[in-house]
């Protein structure tokens, strides 16, 4: 229905034309619905599922180059008859830190920069979806596309690692504390990505400004850590490693769950300061989500 009124003679009365619009009597799905399919939707979007070829060029070439070094070990390991596998499950992602942060850099503006460009957030919240829907629905698909970035060459190892007929309980061992790590860290990378896309519309200032947070902070960290370790300084390499996301993953994994730390000298944090670098990455977890509730609560205004 549509409501027009005539400001030009004053007792004209207002006046309603039927220009037939038809009313919805299906079902009203919800909240839940509308946060679900948000998810599901950006999920797929994060490996370019349902656009085009042109989007999923990036995301799935990232996917194959994480996997693919995990196959090689695995091949070698079967070939040579190893009694180990050539990496940790925990040391993986922190080898391949730099891939991660290219993914992130890549696929968290596109997730939320579009949005604000376009100016159509409003036009969510327009709807039963609130702002807690939106950002959990966006948080949620991120940490659980960069999940499955990060899972995939662990499985590769594990049922590798199985073929080669190594320790079942070890090996599966080491594939659950590798899970752990991961998903520590796609939730700490996720919410560093997306409140950092949350800040510019603009994709490009994004994707340069996540990659300085990721990877060139590791970059930074590991070069001070290693001068540190040079002028005999060993004690404060474990409080550098604070000020890096991998870093942060680094020193929980090797205070809790049993890794090799890739700090120099191979000494990562004791378990007091795990404790102290578990705070901080939940700290940081919290506070992105914070964040990104109060950026949206102005934007959907």
């Amino acid at each position: 229905m549509a409501v027009e009124q005539s400001l030009t003679p004053r007792g004209e009365q207002t006046r309603i034309h039927d220009i037939g619009y038809r009313h919805y009597d299906g079902p009203r799905l919800g909240r839940a619905y509308a946060r679900r399919s948000l998810y599901s939707q950006s999920l797929r979007g994060s490996y370019g599922l349902g656009r085009s070829v042109k989007s999923k060029v990036l995301p799935m070439l990232l996917f194959v180059v994480m996997c693919v070094p995990a196959l090689i070990m695995v091949a070698v390991a079967v070939a040579t008859k190893a009694k180990a596998l050539p990496v940790d499950y925990t040391r993986y992602a922190v080898i391949m830190q730099a891939v991660i942060g290219l993914y992130v850099a890549s696929q968290g503006p596109q997730s939320v920069s579009r949005d604000l460009r376009f100016k159509t957030v409003p036009l969510y919240f327009s709807r039963p979806m609130e702002t807690v829907d939106y950002v959990r629905a966006k948080y949620a698909a991120l940490a659980s596309a960069l999940f499955i970035l990060t899972t995939a060459p662990l499985i590769v190892l594990y049922v590798g690692a199985l073929l080669a007929k190594l320790d079942f309980a070890d090996q599966t061992k080491g594939f659950g504390q590798g899970l752990v790590s991961v998903a520590l860290l796609s939730l700490l990378f996720a919410g560093i990505g997306l409140v950092i896309s949350s800040i510019t519309p603009r994709r490009g200032f994004g994707i340069a400004a996540v990659i300085a947070a990721l990877t060139i902070s590791y970059g930074a960290v590991s070069t001070v850590q290693a001068i540190a370790f040079e002028q005999s300084s060993s004690s404060a390499v474990p409080w550098l490693g604070l000020f890096s996301p991998i870093t942060l993953i680094d020193g929980v994994q090797t205070a809790f769950l049993g890794a090799t730390s890739a700090f120099p000298g191979g000494e990562g944090p004791s378990s007091g300061q795990g404790v102290v670098y578990l705070v901080v990455v939940l700290g940081l977890i919290a506070g992105s989500y914070g964040l990104l509730m109060r950026r949206y609560r102005k934007v959907g205004l």
